[in-house]
């Protein structure tokens, strides 16, 4: 069995009916939506027309979200409904990021993901989904489109139909009649400021508690101004009339789901920065014996092990942080999806730092041959927990930037980046010898001299979609161009080239720019493609 659905826009008059009836039947909060109608005006008067699109989870075959779901609260059932258990969801929002559909959305009420689950408490019992029996011009038609005597199979079989964004490669279940691309495509349409009830996005979703807050001791125009302010900052974009859309012709979207903004936010920029120096710090020792034999005293690789271990704890804090659901953390190591890299990120995390451990302990005991390999297994597993962040981005499908293939450089080069300027720095308060210092701080040169060409490259080469080419834009000339050339570039990477040198003091001073300078760019890499919309 495949169950699917049919939107019939020759029928749809978008009378909202099926968003009402999915409200009813699951008890949706206010300004998050299971289904919605899209309206999107075309043309120019007289000639105008007005086009509607029903958009929800799709059912995808290959779904990502249930692939990137770290606890298996996503799954999908025999008959391919993509069903959802909230009571084993941690609130990671990954299945946002991998949703090209834009169809899950956090519960203000319950702090979970939830979504369209085809209403598979009625199918169980042989009734339709709501929506369906709702529809006053049977305009949405469901069924097991592989049985060749349903309505649905006989509709895909005679009509000509399209899918959202078939270039994903999820194999969507929800197709159109007569789908027209202005709705069904994100970029076709700005997310402008004004437009049909657009305020809803300045507080919903994620950011739900948001309009409660703004409503305590405030009149009717404060909040108005304060809504339009914040929906300008949420949208980022350059406010533009009604007047000028019209007369340059395009379409534009008068009636949308509101916009559920920054999921993934500085909690997630900082954790892979303090993720980098944990693993990089190991790294770079085991650098130091390959390229020229340095050998530490056991003074130095307490040392090291100790400012690995605290950045690890203060890793697995900062991801705890971002949870909706904090206390279920343990989860994702109790009730792991193993094709999850989130689920495989939190081992490779779990089990780097149990073998930091035992090469300390090993160390302390003088236990060479111990220490020997809990070292080099621990350079293995710091290898791992570098990149595994660029394999989790790769499978949040529904942000194009992420899916580029020198992530995993990206993510390496930070970390050997990032370890040897916190060496330095730590060098300080513990009077490392001076070619310890010489060989950290020659390490960080060309270690920030490869970082400066490999974002260059990032941001210049041709990408395959307009979303990553929007992304790059934004990055390169848009609303992060201050932060990307004078953070990231000049600070980041320009300046600690000129800084590092024999004086110690001013590669302290390199040091501490270029961790700040990778904590800015990993904030516009973890941001900017978060501001494409996904419908």
């Amino acid at each position: 069995m495949q169950y699917g659905f049919i939107i019939d826009n020759r029928k749809c008059i978008g009378c909202h009916a099926c968003t009402v009836a999915c409200k009813s039947e699951h008890d949706v909060p206010i300004g998050v939506n299971r289904t919605w109608v899209k309206q999107v005006e075309k043309g120019e008067f007289p000639n105008t027309r007005r086009v509607f699109s029903v958009l929800r989870c799709n059912h995808c075959t290959d779904a990502p979200c249930v692939e990137i779901c770290p606890v298996e609260a996503l799954y999908i059932r025999k008959d391919g409904i993509v069903d959802f258990n909230n009571d084993r969801c941690i609130g990671c929002k990954s299945c946002m990021q991998a949703c090209p559909y834009d169809a899950l959305y956090i519960d203000p009420d319950t702090h979970t993901a939830a979504k369209c689950n085809y209403c598979a408490h009625r199918v169980d019992i042989g009734l339709e989904p709501a929506c369906v029996n709702v529809c006053p011009e049977h305009a949405i038609i469901s069924g097991d489109m592989n049985n060749p005597d349903s309505e649905i199979a006989q509709l895909l079989a005679r009509e000509q139909v399209t899918v959202r964004k078939p270039e994903k490669g999820t194999q969507p279940n929800v197709y159109y009649i007569n789908g027209d691309e202005a709705s069904l495509t994100p970029s076709a349409t700005e997310r402008t400021d004004q437009y049909l009830w657009s305020s809803q996005k300045s507080g919903v979703g994620h950011y739900a508690k948001f309009t409660e807050k703004l409503t305590e001791g405030k009149n009717v125009d404060d909040l108005l101004s304060q809504l339009d302010s914040k929906a300008i900052s949420y949208a980022g974009a350059p406010k533009k009339s009604v007047e000028v859309l019209m007369e340059a012709a395009k379409a534009r979207r008068v009636y949308d789901t509101p916009d559920k903004g920054i999921l993934w936010g500085w909690e997630v920029s900082a954790y892979i920065l303090t993720k980098a120096i944990s693993a990089g710090v190991i790294l770079i020792p085991f650098i130091g014996m390959i390229a020229n034999g340095t050998e530490l005293n056991h003074e130095w690789k307490y040392a090291i092990g100790a400012l690995s271990l605290v950045f690890l704890l203060a890793t697995g804090v900062l991801l705890v942080k971002d949870l909706d659901q904090p206390s279920r953390f343990l989860y994702v190591l109790l009730r792991p999806q193993w094709k999850s890299w989130l689920a495989k990120g939190g081992y490779a995390i779990t089990l780097f730092g149990g073998l930091v451990t035992c090469w300390i302990v090993a160390v302390y005991f003088e236990f060479e041959n111990l220490a020997a390999v809990a070292f080099i297994l621990s350079v293995m597993m710091a290898t791992i927990v570098a990149v595994y962040t660029a394999f989790l981005f790769a499978q949040a499908k529904g942000r194009d930037f992420w899916q580029s293939p020198t992530m995993v450089l990206h993510m390496f080069t930070h970390s050997i980046m990032a370890g040897s300027a916190a060496l330095l720095i730590w060098a300080v308060f513990m009077s490392a010898p001076k070619e310890w210092i010489k060989f950290n701080e020659a390490l960080l040169w060309w270690s920030t001299i490869f970082n400066l060409v490999l974002m260059l490259i990032e941001v210049s080469i041709t990408h395959p979609t307009q979303d990553a080419k929007t992304v790059v834009s934004m990055i390169v000339s848009g609303r992060y161009k201050i932060n990307f050339w004078m953070g990231a570039i000049v600070i980041g990477n320009i300046l600690p080239l000129g800084l590092l040198s024999d004086i110690i003091n001013l590669s302290i001073i390199a040091s501490i720019m270029s961790l700040i300078g990778i904590f800015i760019t990993e904030k516009i890499w973890v941001e900017a493609p978060q501001r494409i919309p996904l419908t």
